[in-house]
């Protein structure tokens, strides 16, 4: 990226991982579905911390702010600015 100083490179890192990760509702929901079919101590662990409602809360505001970011550019390419 030419022009692009460490911290915006890094921003656009961290929003294409946040974009690519599925969300922690997603993971929610499968661990759910094994913990019906197999109880297995980590994945009841795993089930209880994507339950916990600051890690719902935290991973809502990630999305929400790379998604906002990515709006944003797209509104500024099309103003051709």
């Amino acid at each position: 990226m030419v022009g692009v100083d460490h911290a915006e490179a890094s921003g656009h890192v961290w929003r294409d991982l946040v974009e690519r990760n599925g969300s922690v509702e997603q993971d929610r929901a499968v661990l759910g579905g094994l913990i019906g079919y197999d109880a297995d101590p980590f994945e009841v662990e795993l089930f209880e911390h994507a339950s916990d409602p600051q890690v719902r809360l935290i991973d809502r505001a990630q999305r929400s702010y790379a998604g906002q970011y990515r709006r944003r550019l797209r509104r500024l390419r099309s103003r051709g600015a």
